[in-house]
């Protein structure tokens, strides 16, 4: 077991390379993903039906499809298209198409996300923008928007866990990140438990600060419509329900 602890303090800088690979592609791809999932999820309520076409065959074909695919698809293609923007660089392209792929798969998913929360909304909220006359723009991003937006954080937040986790494969595509320098830790060590074991408490590190903003921007977003903190609601010592005294 020292001999396994001697590897990884050798390598402890090379992980401190993976996981800054590992941010980069999870920040980049959770930013891509949420434009994504924001356009679609408000293309698929539009009256044009062409625009609605397109924005449902998009999210159905990456939705649809492999991550894993899509991955080697950017890789591969995408420098023979624009082979001025690449410049052979290896890591550039890697990082580029990884973050393209793993936005338009999850943002894929998330477009539903952001079209359900939307509709949620209370049909009087609506009604009651109509009668202030306010424009459709202002309409939505006034009224409903910041109503939506508490209801969707969760179900985007665990989207972007599973992001962060799909990171992993891209490997594949020759990023050096966590997953890579676990893998160099096993060969070393031999030992597939402890090298993949640190590796996968790397990610749950990383998943449990998401998480820690989730909680926080979803706790600001309702208390700016008037409910009560989650995380006040979290570190409650009695329940809500319960009464003070007799």
């Amino acid at each position: 077991m020292s001999d396994n602890f001697e590897a990884l303090r050798s390598l402890l800088p090379r992980f401190a390379e993976g996981i800054g690979v590992t941010l980069q592609l999870s920040i980049g791809g959770m930013i891509l993903a949420f434009l994504i999932a924001t356009s679609l999820g408000l293309a698929v309520r539009v009256p044009n039906t062409i625009v609605r076409g397109i924005a449902r065959t998009v999210i159905e074909v990456f939705r649809g499809t492999s991550l894993l695919v899509q991955l080697f698809l950017f890789f591969y293609v995408a420098p023979v298209l624009f082979p001025g923007l690449f410049r052979g660089d290896v890591y550039l392209t890697g990082l580029v198409t990884g973050i393209l792929a793993l936005g338009l798969n999850y943002g894929a998913y998330g477009a539903d996300v952001v079209r359900g929360a939307i509709e949620a909304v209370p049909r009087g909220q609506w009604e009651a923008s109509v009668a202030l006359s306010l424009s459709p723009r202002r309409r939505l991003f006034r009224i409903i928007w910041p109503q939506a937006w508490a209801i969707m954080i969760p179900s985007l937040a665990n989207l972007g866990i599973m992001l962060i986790k799909g990171t992993a494969v891209s490997y594949v595509i020759l990023m050096h990140d966590i997953t890579f320098f676990s893998n160099m830790l096993r060969q070393r060590t031999n030992d597939t438990f402890f090298s993949f074991g640190f590796g996968m408490l790397i990610y749950l590190v990383i998943a449990l600060l998401l998480v820690l903003v989730a909680t926080i921007a979803e706790s600001r977003a309702k208390h700016r419509l008037g409910d009560e903190s989650r995380l006040r609601r979290l570190f409650r010592l009695r329940p809500a329900s319960a009464k003070v005294g007799v």
